[in-house]
């Protein structure tokens, strides 16, 4: 090995990072850092694009993660407000909070899991493989969080029973959104996907009880990514009133 290789071998593995986080990242660090104060209106989202060379779908996506967050909130026709200079206990995806998701999941996507791995037939496999295989190396954000909705409401499908179905679909645009903002601010769609093929490998074998760790390491990892965001101490409170 020369010097050259010696060198390379020590350097640190560069982490990729999407415009949309490196937009959020500089916002909210603008915001709680005070250079952005609380009531003042961002620019629009033309005028943000242009300054961070990116696409408006790109700055909307940092955008909801803000306001997710509970840093900024968007009046309709009025534009985007500071709200906040610091994160809020929880993220707020429209009809239900993230912290209330990940109270239900467990109760919802587990069973279904060890049920579709009883009940899946040979479409439900199909289905579930297509899902995984676009959402492999999937470099467009929303539609990975958009495919990972869908990989969990066909697990749901596939377990044969309509409640858990119409559960998931009910909280399917609430998943999305808290995918959408624990990706871009922990960065785990890689390990969603490792995560996701351990559940499908279980269901596909038809061993219900492996379907259900699966998904429960899954939804614990998730989980997790959540308390680094809103802080342990948040999930430590509702777990001590539940």
């Amino acid at each position: 090995m020369n010097l050259s290789d010696s060198w390379t071998a020590g350097q640190p593995r560069l982490v990729r990072i999407n415009a949309a986080e490196v937009v959020f990242n500089a916002l909210r660090h603008a915001i709680e850092t005070g250079q952005l104060e609380v009531g003042s209106r961002l620019s629009s989202e033309a005028t943000l694009a242009h300054q961070y060379g990116v696409s408006r779908s790109v700055i909307r996506e940092a955008l909801r993660s803000c306001s997710a967050l509970g840093l900024t909130v968007t009046r309709t026709g009025k534009g985007t407000f500071v709200v906040s200079d610091c994160v809020a206990h929880d993220l707020v995806l429209g009809k239900y909070s993230a912290l209330h998701l990940m109270e239900a999941r467990p109760h919802i996507e587990v069973p279904a899991a060890a049920l579709a791995a009883e009940r899946r037939s040979d479409e439900d496999l199909d289905s579930l493989r297509a899902i995984l295989e676009s959402m492999a190396g999937e470099e467009d954000p929303q539609i990975w969080v958009g495919l990972d909705a869908s990989f969990h409401a066909a697990i749901a499908s596939a377990s044969g029973n309509g409640v858990f179905e119409q559960v998931v679909a009910d909280i399917r645009d609430a998943m999305a959104n808290q995918s959408e903002t624990i990706n871009l601010i922990t960065g785990r769609q890689q390990r969603s996907d490792a995560e996701h093929q351990l559940i499908f490998d279980a269901i596909e074998k038809g061993s219900p009880s492996a379907a259900a760790q699966a998904m429960r390491v899954h939804l614990s990892a998730v989980g997790e990514a959540l308390d680094t965001i809103l802080g342990d101490e948040t999930r430590k409170d509702l777990d001590g009133n539940s």
